[in-house]
């Protein structure tokens, strides 16, 4: 069975298709301080439920990202991996792809059009790193 929900907050528009294996969450327009909380509480209760097996964030549609968005990315993809869901995000380009980049964040959320996020290293797994 497949579900369909649209969910527009400030410049943001959030569109989730929900269906059997998983989870589809396109993401249009920009995410900001101001509209993060939305996009926020839209993944924490696609994540909450008792079994996801797929959560897939779509940016191809996202003109703009600012840090609390890239924080919401983060946390999602944290509990994902602590509930044993695969997290993918795809499309990433231009203006979200120049933040990750320069944050040096990119390489936990490239997908290659799909492939699994590999397991990743650090405060995504729940440990405080530290330079050594």
């Amino acid at each position: 069975m497949t579900s369909t929900e649209s969910i527009t907050a400030q410049d943001l528009s959030i569109q989730v298709t929900d269906s059997d294996g998983g989870a589809l969450v396109c993401l249009g327009g920009r995410v900001t301080v101001d509209s993060s909380p939305k996009l926020r509480k839209q993944l924490l209760a696609l994540l909450s439920r008792g079994s996801l097996p797929t959560l897939i964030i779509d940016l191809s549609e996202l003109s703009y990202i600012d840090c609390s968005g890239i924080a919401t990315l983060i946390e999602a993809l944290r509990i994902a991996r602590q509930r044993h869901s695969n997290l993918q995000v795809r499309g990433v380009r231009d203006g979200p792809r120049h933040l990750l980049e320069v944050t040096g964040l990119l390489h936990l959320f490239e997908t290659g059009g799909g492939r699994t996020i590999p397991p990743s290293q650090g405060f995504l797994d729940g440990e405080n790193h530290r330079s050594r």
